[in-house]
C-alpha cells in the first residue's frame, strides 16, 4: 500500500497583522498550517525579515557591516541604507541612547529622531526601547504619538509597562504592538489577554516570545514557539493566534563563537563568518519553529535567510 500524506491544515489560523503605510505595508501571519508545511497549503504571507540598527552606532565592527554602512554617518543615513538592504522587509530601530547609562536621551529627542527616520525610509518601521522599563515607557509613548499615521510596530510592551505602551500605541495612535515575554507560553498568553482587555484589537498585536542563539538554551525558544503555534492552530486558542516575531541578531552576535578573535581561536576561523553562521542558523531554526518574522543585522545573513525563505515558501 502506498503512503498517503495526511493534510495538516487547520480550521483555525494565525491572525494577519498589517503594518507600514503609504503603499509600503507588509503582512505577518495568516497561515493555517504547521510552519513551512507548504505541501499542505500555500503560505498566505511569507515570513518576513527585519533589519536592526541602533541609534548609538553599529552593533559590532564586523568588516561586512562596516563596509555596508560606509559613508553613513547619521542614524538617518544608516536607516536609509538598511532599508535598501537586499532581502529586508522592514526596519527596526533600537533606541539604546535612551538608557540612563548610554546617554539618557529624552523621550522627546528619541521621538524626533524616529519621526525623521520614518519620513526618510520607504519600508515599514518597528521601534524598540533601550531595555530599561521605566525609560522605555516614556520613550515609546512619545514615539507612538510622533509616528501617528505611519502604522509602525511599537515593540517592548512588557508585563511591567504594557498599560502605558499598549494604550499609547494600540489605542491612542493606532499603531501595532509587540507583546514581549520571557520564553513562557503562559506569560505570553497572559500578556496578550491583558492587552486585549484594554481594547487593543488582537489583529494589531504580535508576540515577541524571546530569543537565544542556537546551542545556548535555544531548545526553550523553539519549544515555546511550537507550543504557541500548536495551541493557536490545533486548539483554536484566540489569545495565542498573534504572529510571532523573533529578534535574532542580539543573542546570535553576543555568544563566544561570534565574538572571540581568530587570533585566540585560529581553529575556529574568521570571527565574522562565525557570527553570520550563528545568525543564519538561529534564524532558520526560528522559522522552522514557527516565527513569522526574524530580525537580523548582517547583510550576508539577511541575504541568506531571504534566499532560504524564497526556496521554502
Amino acid at each position: 500500500m502506498g503512503f498517503k500524506q495526511e493534510s495538516q491544515k487547520f480550521t483555525s489560523r494565525i491572525n494577519t497583522l498589517n503594518f507600514g503605510s503609504g503603499g509600503n505595508e507588509i503582512a505577518l501571519g495568516g497561515e493555517n498550517i504547521q510552519p513551512l508545511y507548504t505541501f499542505d497549503a500555500s503560505y498566505e504571507n511569507r515570513p518576513k525579515i527585519g533589519v536592526a540598527i541602533s541609534d548609538i552606532g553599529l552593533y559590532m565592527d564586523a568588516p561586512g557591516i562596516k563596509a555596508f554602512y560606509d559613508g553613513a554617518e547619521t542614524v538617518v543615513e544608516k536607516a536609509k541604507k538598511a532599508s535598501r538592504m537586499p532581502g529586508a522587509d522592514f526596519l527596526v530601530i533600537s533606541l539604546d541612547s535612551a538608557h540612563p547609562d548610554k546617554g539618557d536621551k529624552s523621550a522627546e529627542d528619541c521621538a524626533a529622531l524616529i519621526k525623521e527616520v520614518s519620513d526618510a525610509v520607504d519600508i515599514p518601521l518597528a521601534v524598540e526601547g533601550c531595555k530599561h522599563i521605566g525609560k522605555d515607557t516614556k520613550v515609546l509613548e512619545k514615539v507612538a504619538e510622533t509616528t501617528f499615521g505611519k502604522n509602525a510596530l511599537i515593540m517592548s510592551a512588557h508585563e511591567e509597562n504594557y498599560k502605558a505602551v499598549a494604550a499609547a500605541a494600540g489605542l491612542a495612535y493606532s499603531q501595532s504592538v509587540a507583546a514581549e515575554s520571557a520564553v513562557d507560553i503562559n506569560l505570553a498568553k497572559q500578556l496578550n489577554v491583558l492587552i486585549s482587555q484594554m481594547g487593543v484589537n488582537t489583529d494589531k498585536m504580535v508576540m515577541n516570545l524571546g530569543s537565544a542563539a542556537v546551542g545556548y538554551g535555544f531548545e526553550y525558544i523553539a519549544s515555546t514557539i511550537e507550543r504557541v503555534k500548536t495551541a493557536a492552530l490545533a486548539q483554536g486558542d484566540a489569545m495565542l493566534q498573534m504572529p510571532v516575531i523573533t529578534p535574532v541578531w542580539y543573542e546570535a552576535w553576543a555568544v563566544k563563537e561570534s565574538i572571540e578573535s581568530e587570533e585566540d581561536y585560529p581553529e575556529w576561523g574568521p570571527a565574522e563568518a562565525r557570527g553570520i553562521n550563528m545568525e543564519v542558523s538561529t534564524a532558520a531554526a526560528c522559522l522552522a519553529a514557527g516565527s513569522n518574522a526574524v530580525i537580523l543585522c548582517h547583510p550576508d545573513s539577511v541575504k541568506t535567510v531571504s534566499a532560504l525563505i524564497d526556496a521554502l515558501v
